[in-house]
Order: structure tokens, then C-alpha cells, then sequence
């Protein structure tokens, strides 16, 4: 069987000029591939109590919704501004250009819990580290960060490990 990473396809100049896309989906679509991904991003946890996994919009939905189903757990979702149909906490991020927020339910985290924070890639980490804040804003524990691919020229895993959040990346690609 094929590894994880070959299974990922790669697409240049998308969303634009210079961007090299790791696009999952044709990973997702092979469901060996699929449920190893799975495995392999929970096993590093084994033995360690997670109480809800929560994941980033929109790919961490289909995969930590995945996770939480192998675990018999909670999912929360993590979601762009105005997604989230009752009361929300918002946490504003850094893009290359601007800004951008990123909103969870006001009940969906409670003090105490164990979080496995889920998605797809980890680039600059300025998503993952909204969702940090707003998971500790309600004083859950993030246990760790799971993700598919790791872009380490943009310095994401850098930046969440500084807050004391444990990453796992199933592989790494560079930026060509």
C-alpha cells in the first residue's frame, strides 16, 4: 500500500500564482488510505483521556468527525464568522492580508475537558492557534494538535509547540 503522503495530490498555482495545493481529497477517497490516516492520527494519543475533538473548518470536520466516531467522543466544530447558529466566542487571526475570525459555540467546551485540536494541514498555524485560544478561553485542556500535512517552511508547528500544544503531522511537503 501506498503511503500517506503519496496518496496527496498536489496542485500548482492554486488558489493562486506560486501556491503549490496539497489537496487530500484523493486521499480521502481511498478508504485504506483514509482509515490509516485515521489511525495514525489518533495512536500517538493512545492511553491519554481526550473528552471532545474539535475541528477547524472545513477539512478537520470530516476528518476529526472521523477521529471522534473512532474514539466514541464529542465533536465541536471550529467556524468561520457567522456559521455557528447559537451564541459564540470569536477569536480574530492574522492572514497575510487583513484579518479573519474564527468562532465556537459558548457551551461547546467545558473547564477541565481534554481537546485533540484536528485538521488537515498546519501552515503559518494562525488557525490553529484561534482555536487554541478559544478552547483555553473556556479553560479546556488542547492534549494536542493532529494534522495531515506540515508545511515546516512557514513555521506553524513552531509557533503552536511555543504555546505548549504537542503536534503531530503525518507528513511533510515544501513548498515545491
Amino acid at each position: 500500500m501506498q503511503g500517506i503522503k503519496d496518496k496527496i495530490r498536489t496542485i500548482p498555482d492554486y488558489p493562486k500564482p506560486g501556491i503549490m495545493f496539497r489537496d487530500i481529497t484523493t486521499l480521502l477517497q481511498d478508504a485504506r488510505g483514509f482509515r490509516k490516516t485515521i489511525d495514525e492520527m489518533v495512536q500517538p494519543f493512545a492511553g491519554t483521556r481526550i473528552d471532545k475533538v474539535v475541528g477547524i473548518e472545513a477539512r478537520g470536520f470530516i476528518l476529526g468527525g472521523a477521529i471522534a466516531h473512532q474514539l466514541s467522543i464529542g465533536f465541536v466544530p471550529v467556524r468561520k464568522r457567522g456559521k455557528l447558529p447559537f451564541q459564540t466566542k470569536a477569536q480574530e487571526y492574522q492572514l497575510e492580508y487583513g484579518t479573519d475570525s474564527m468562532e465556537i459555540h459558548v457551551d461547546a467546551i467545558t473547564k477541565g475537558e481534554n481537546i485533540l485540536l484536528v485538521d488537515d494541514l498546519i501552515a503559518t498555524g494562525g488557525t490553529a492557534e484561534a482555536a487554541i485560544k478559544l478552547i483555553r478561553h473556556y479553560e479546556g485542556n488542547v492534549i494536542g494538535g493532529s494534522f495531515i500535512v506540515d508545511l515546516p517552511e512557514l513555521g506553524g508547528r513552531k509557533r503552536l509547540e511555543a504555546l505548549g500544544v504537542k503536534v503531530l503531522a503525518l507528513c511533510e511537503f515544501d513548498g515545491h
